[in-house]
């Protein structure tokens, strides 16, 4: 792994869970906290450090955030997402449960994030033009996952394999509205942004 790669791996979900627990932040899981910052990035929302924590802060129901490690944190996470998005080699992840947890917990995260991110897309989606067909239909897809639920407490290997498939419709629906609404626009290219060929 290059160093490139590892600096914009997302934080764990534990370390991030715990930020959020000495925070007192109980109304939000880092699933969802994820999807929001996700949701709010492929729409084209970009944040300075200082509006990022205001903005994290009233999404998580709390007046400020009081510790260090928490801002930094959150920063760190935002900034990693962007860059996973923004990289070639479609690197982009869901912060949710590790794959040792159990199927129902990891299900019903996946849910979490989808709501979360629909959350975030939808306070800065109004300054896009209509999306393409499929980004409507992802959108649509990711408010029926949102209900998801695990029928039983008994981890199959077919439900695993049906989760992982879910959830990597799920990364690639959230590329995808990150592609349509985050176009460099053909005047800035012409700008001189255009690559120069050697």
């Amino acid at each position: 792994m290059t160093r490139e790669q590892s600096a914009a791996e997302l934080p764990d979900f534990d370390v991030v869970a715990n930020l959020l627990i000495e925070e007192g932040v109980l109304a939000v899981s880092p699933a969802e906290l994820h999807g929001l910052l996700a949701g709010q990035i492929a729409a084209g929302a970009r944040f300075d450090a200082d509006t990022l924590l205001r903005v994290l802060s009233e999404l998580m129901d709390v007046s400020a955030l009081t510790r260090e490690t928490t801002k930094l944190g959150l920063i760190e996470l935002y900034q990693r997402t962007l860059a996973q998005y923004e990289s070639p080699d479609f690197g982009f992840e869901l912060l949710l449960p590790d794959d040792d947890q159990m199927l129902a917990q990891r299900a019903e995260a996946l849910g979490s994030w989808c709501s979360g991110f629909l959350s975030g897309f939808g306070l800065h989606s109004g300054r896009h033009p209509k999306l393409s067909a499929e980004s409507e239909e992802g959108l649509r897809d990711l408010a029926q996952i949102a209900q998801i639920a695990a029928d039983t407490d008994v981890d199959s290997e077919e439900d695993e394999a049906d989760l992982m498939e879910v959830q990597e419709y799920v990364r690639m629906a959230a590329m995808l509205m990150f592609s349509e609404c985050n176009r460099v626009p053909d005047e800035e290219l012409d700008k001189g942004e255009r690559p120069t060929l050697h």
